[in-house]
């Protein structure tokens, strides 16, 4: 069973506290309305002339970014220009040092830090070092206190849902293979964090 206060948006006190903290942590932070209203930021933030890598995230499906990004033809898709791949660690490498990657977190705490859990670790180096700029679009129920109840929402929560997802699509579980924890950036601009005051994703 997922925990409710983990699918429930933050109020805007939390909101705004989270939101000072990761700028304190080095990440440039805008805080929007809804999907729409960040699907919009974030075509305005993209370049057109530099490789992009949308990393797995049911965030971006449901806002469209993904599609808009890997199908629309107007970005230089590293997923669109790739092709299909059948082996895991080609598809691992494919997106470890793109220009730019646009994705999601698992969790996000109220002192500024980012947590993301992944089976295989594909969306993980980018996010961690090999992009030189990376885009997080993150629902605001995914802000928790701290980092152990991050931990827990990452354990009980989003791997329940992605489970969930899986098993309708291809008939198999997820599980967490690895957790990245991103305390601070140092790179000015580097890393963009996007909080939707709506619920978005797992």
């Amino acid at each position: 069973m997922t925990e409710s206060t983990f699918a429930t948006p933050a109020d805007e006190p939390t909101l705004q506290r989270a939101a000072g903290a990761l700028k304190a942590n080095g990440f440039d932070v805008h805080v929007v309305d809804d999907l729409a209203a960040a699907r919009d930021l974030v075509h305005g933030l993209l370049p057109k002339d530099q490789p992009i890598f949308t990393a797995t995230s049911e965030t971006l499906r449901v806002s469209g970014l993904a599609a808009d990004i890997d199908e629309s033809g107007d970005y230089m898709s590293v997923r669109a220009s790739s092709g299909p791949l059948d082996d895991v660690r080609d598809r691992i490498r494919l997106g470890a040092t793109p220009e730019v990657v646009v994705g999601s977190v698992h969790a996000v705490t109220e002192d500024g830090r980012l947590l993301t859990a992944s089976a295989s670790g594909s969306q993980l180096a980018p996010y961690a070092s090999g992009a030189r700029t990376a885009v997080w679009v993150v629902g605001s129920q995914k802000i928790v206190p701290d980092l152990e109840t991050g931990l827990r929402r990452l354990r009980e929560h989003s791997v329940v849902l992605e489970s969930q997802r899986l098993r309708a699509l291809v008939g198999q579980e997820s599980f967490i293979g690895r957790i990245l924890i991103i305390e601070n950036e140092f790179m000015p601009g580097r890393g963009v964090v996007v909080l939707v005051r709506e619920t978005a994703g797992f």
